[in-house]
């Protein structure tokens, strides 16, 4: 028998299944180290590309200041900003992705787990209600 109070909790369910619950289920599955780590990689990688694409838009920018300053310019100590801007970069990037993903790992396993329980109290009442109407029926005679 199909109450309302059970309908609205399956469609909560449904509801989360669809929405944000793809996602944080998604999450859930790995480890949390697993996850922070395939965040970071991600970063690194989207650090790396921004930080080439920002700095070759720069060139372009200033290429006639440097086709006019190439002779006077000390090449050691401009790479030795480039890369310390780089790994400037990508440290304060991977401080921020793992505080991020650890935030968000945490709150898609508590939403996860909280919908895991609702579920098997659901299924509970279902086995409850199959046993009920089982213990009522008259035994069969063969």
């Amino acid at each position: 028998m199909l109450s309302k109070e059970r309908i609205r909790q399956m469609t909560a369910l449904a509801r989360y299944e669809q929405e944000e619950g793809k996602k944080e289920m998604k999450i859930s599955r790995y480890y949390k180290n697993d996850y922070v780590g395939l965040m970071l990689l991600k970063n690194f990688f989207l650090t790396t590309i921004g930080y080439f694409l920002v700095l070759g838009l720069l060139a372009v920018w200033k290429i006639e200041w440097l086709m006019e300053e190439i002779d006077s310019i000390d090449l050691r100590l401009l790479v030795v900003i480039l890369v310390a801007a780089y790994a400037g970069m990508l440290v304060v990037y991977s401080l921020l992705t793992i505080f991020l993903s650890l935030n968000k790992y945490k709150k898609a396993s508590k939403n996860v787990k909280k919908y895991t329980q609702r579920l098997g109290i659901l299924l509970r009442e279902y086995d409850r209600e199959e046993r009920r109407a089982n213990a009522r029926k008259p035994a069969r005679k063969m």
